[in-house]
C-alpha cells in the first residue's frame, strides 16, 4: 500500500456574510471532495495544537510528524533549500519578498504586482553586493515574488528580527538584534546595509524601468524575515522506512522536503498562485503515484494566496479547480489517501488563523463515516474526530500496516 497526503494550502475559512454565512469551500462547488468525504473517514485537525496560528513550515513539519518546537528554527533555511541553495553549518538564512517601495521608504506594494518574471535577473545583480569583506551575500528567486538571501561568515546570528512591516503603507521595518548578543547586533547592522543596498541596486533595474513602463510595479527593495540556522531533522525515510516524494509549488515546502530528504519532484507552470497550472500538477502526481515511491506530500498554495490578498471570488474558483485534482487523485488504487490543509486563511482576516482544518481519509478497510461533504463544519461529525497534525502519519503508517506495536 501507497500513502498520498494532499495539502491545499489555506484552503479552510471562517463563515462569511457575503456567502450566506457558509465558508468558502461550503460554497464552492466541490463534487469530488464530497464524494471523498462519502467514501472515507472525517475529521477536524489543528495541524500544530488547537489555537495556535501555524505557518505553513510549522505546520507541514508537524503533519510529517516532527515536532516543530524541536525542529524549527526559523522559515529561511527551508526556503533557501528549496530553490537549490547549498546551505552549510553556520550559515544565516532568510525568506525574502521582492517588494516595492517609494524614495520615503515606505513599502507600497510587498509582492511587487506579484511579479513572476525577471526575477533571476534581479538576483544576479544582488549578489554583486559587497557588504562586508569576511561576510558573503548570496541571493536566490524563488517562486513569484518570493526569493531568499544567505549570510555566509563568521560570527552571525539567527537572533534578528524581521524587516517586512507585514502592511502596506508602512516603512521597512530597520532589523535588530534580539538577544543581546554582539553577533545578532552585527548580524542586524548587515542586515539593514543589504536592505539600503538593495533599493540601490534595483531602482533602476532594466527590468523594473520596463515593469514602469508597462504600468506594473517594480521589484526594487528585498525583505528579509524568518532568520533561521540549519535545522537537525531526522531522515523522512529513516524515520517511517518509505521512499518519499514531495510535489510542492513553492520553495519553501520543497525546501523542508529537501532537508528531511524526500525526492523533490518540480513542475513546470507550478507557481505557488492561482494561475497555476493545475494539469500539470495532476498529470506529475498521477506519474510518479506509478513509480516505486511508497509516499508522496502533495502541497498546492493557491487558496492561500487568494485567502491573503482577500480575494473572495479567486478563492471559491480556485478551490473548485482544485476539486477537479482530488478527482483524478481519488482514481488511484491500492492507495491511502489523506486530503486536508495546514491551516485556515480566512477571507477576513486576510492571514493565517488558529481555527482547525478538515481532513478526510479514503482507502482500503477505513471506518466509512456519515459525513456526506467535505468541510469545515461537516467534517466535525465525522468518525476520526479531532486530531493534531502530528498524529497523521502515525494513523497513516498503521493504515498501511508498517507500523510497530507499542508493548508486548
Amino acid at each position: 500500500m501507497k500513502g498520498i497526503i494532499m495539502i491545499i494550502d489555506g484552503m479552510a475559512d471562517r463563515p462569511l456574510k457575503e456567502l450566506g454565512d457558509k465558508t468558502p469551500l461550503e460554497a464552492a462547488q466541490t463534487p469530488n471532495m464530497d464524494q471523498m468525504a462519502r467514501l472515507g473517514i472525517n475529521g477536524i485537525m489543528d495541524s500544530i495544537k488547537p489555537g495556535i496560528r501555524p505557518g505553513s513550515d510549522t505546520a507541514h513539519l508537524s503533519i510529517l510528524g516532527y515536532d516543530p518546537y524541536q525542529v524549527y528554527t526559523g522559515r529561511g533555511p527551508f526556503e533557501a533549500a528549496g530553490v537549490g541553495v547549498k546551505v552549510l553549518p553556520g550559515d544565516i538564512a532568510f525568506r525574502c519578498n521582492f517588494s516595492t517601495a517609494n524614495e520615503e521608504g515606505i513599502i507600497t506594494d510587498r509582492r511587487a504586482g506579484r511579479i513572476r518574471e525577471g526575477t533571476d535577473k534581479l538576483a544576479d545583480t544582488l549578489n554583486s553586493m559587497e557588504i562586508e569583506e569576511d561576510v558573503e551575500v548570496i541571493f536566490k528567486e524563488s517562486t513569484g515574488h518570493r526569493a531568499v538571501l544567505v549570510l555566509r561568515g563568521d560570527g552571525l546570528s539567527d537572533q534578528v528580527s524581521d524587516a517586512d512591516p507585514k502592511h502596506d503603507g508602512k516603512k521597512v521595518k530597520e532589523v535588530v538584534g534580539l538577544d543581546g548578543s554582539i553577533e545578532a547586533d552585527r548580524t542586524a547592522d548587515i542586515l539593514n546595509k543589504v536592505i539600503q543596498k538593495s533599493y540601490e541596486l534595483l531602482k533602476d533595474h532594466p527590468v523594473n524601468v520596463k515593469r514602469k513602463e508597462n504600468g506594473e510595479n517594480p521589484a526594487n527593495i528585498t525583505l528579509p524575515r524568518g532568520a533561521g540556522a540549519v535545522p537537525d531533522a531526522e531522515p523522512f525515510n529513516h524515520k517511517y522506512g518509505l521512499k518519499a516524494a514531495c510535489i510542492a509549488e513553492t520553495g519553501l515546502i520543497q525546501g523542508i522536503a529537501n532537508i528531511v530528504g524526500m525526492d523533490v519532484i518540480e513542475v513546470e507552470g507550478a507557481t505557488g498562485g492561482v494561475d497555476t497550472n493545475l494539469d500539470n500538477m495532476t498529470s506529475s502526481i498521477l506519474e510518479n503515484a506509478a513509480r516505486d515511491y511508497d509516499f508522496m506530500l502533495i502541497n498546492i498554495d493557491g487558496a492561500d494566496e487568494a485567502g491573503h490578498d482577500g480575494n473572495l471570488n479567486e478563492k471559491v474558483q480556485f478551490l473548485e479547480k482544485v476539486d477537479g485534482v482530488v478527482g483524478r487523485v481519488m482514481e488511484l488504487e491500492n492507495l491511502y489517501f489523506i486530503l486536508t490543509a495546514d491551516h485556515s486563511t480566512p477571507i477576513s482576516v486576510m492571514d493565517h488563523t488558529g481555527d482547525p482544518v478538515p481532513l478526510v481519509i479514503k482507502g482500503p478497510d477505513v471506518r466509512v463515516d456519515q459525513v456526506d461533504e467535505f468541510n469545515e463544519r461537516a467534517a466535525t461529525s465525522g468518525g476520526m474526530c479531532r486530531i493534531r497534525g502530528n498524529d497523521i502519519m502515525n494513523i497513516l503508517m498503521d493504515l498501511m500496516n508498517r507500523s510497530t506495536k507499542f508493548g508486548a
